[in-house]
């Protein structure tokens, strides 16, 4: 069985969130980005962090976010894990008292090596699909050769992930984990529980 990590990003209510940990996730995500149709507010998150249970790490993705705002999330959610999709720094990232990972959108020109090393202490990198504009949840894939298969810190996959392509991906990757939001949901924000349940075991197929 494969011992890839799997994370359904997200999650706006407490039913999604007992399906996701349920089907035997490692985590879960709590969008605080306005912008997205999966934002959540305090309230809610607290609700879904408590709904997941003791061993899903609870995870909270920010887009350039104030430090005030980090701080709030932090102070008042019970969250494990940062997730940042824009352009903070190492510096700020390391503020919080939080492990974190990076997102790295995958731009044609991008150096993927650099973009690690100026994340020395980033827990892990999430390679996103690149679109111009659109800090993430594109739905879109991007060429998995670019994946570094050297790289000595956890690189997560995410971008068009869906329960038919999953196991594909991990095979010619051999990434630590994979990242899903859109690919197992029936409408933006709404998660498929059966949809979640497939792309799990698809992701641990041999």
């Amino acid at each position: 069985m494969s011992g890839v990590r799997v994370k359904i990003c997200g999650i706006t209510n407490v039913e999604d969130a007992r399906a996701v940990a349920d089907a035997g996730a490692h985590a879960l995500g709590l969008v605080f980005y306005e912008a997205s149709p999966r934002a959540v507010d305090f309230e809610q998150a607290r609700a879904i962090a408590f709904a997941a249970g003791p061993f899903i790490s609870v995870t909270a993705l920010f887009v350039n976010p104030s430090a005030a705002l980090v701080g709030s999330v932090v102070s008042r959610v019970p969250i494990q894990l940062l997730q940042v999709h824009g352009d903070e720094t190492a510096a700020f990232c390391e503020t919080f008292q939080r492990p974190y990972i990076k997102a790295i959108r995958m731009r044609p020109d991008l150096d993927v090596a650099a973009a690690i090393a100026a994340h020395p202490n980033a827990s892990g990198f999430l390679l996103d699909a690149y679109r111009p504009g659109v800090p993430g949840g594109t739905g879109e894939t991007f060429d998995w050769a670019k994946v570094p298969r050297d790289s000595k810190v956890p690189v997560v996959l995410a971008g068009g992930l869906t329960p038919e392509n999953v196991a594909e991906a991990i095979r010619k990757t051999g990434v630590y984990g994979v990242d899903v939001s859109g690919g197992v949901e029936s409408a933006p924000g709404k998660k498929d529980h059966n949809q979640i349940k497939s792309f799990i075991t698809n992701a641990r197929s041999p």
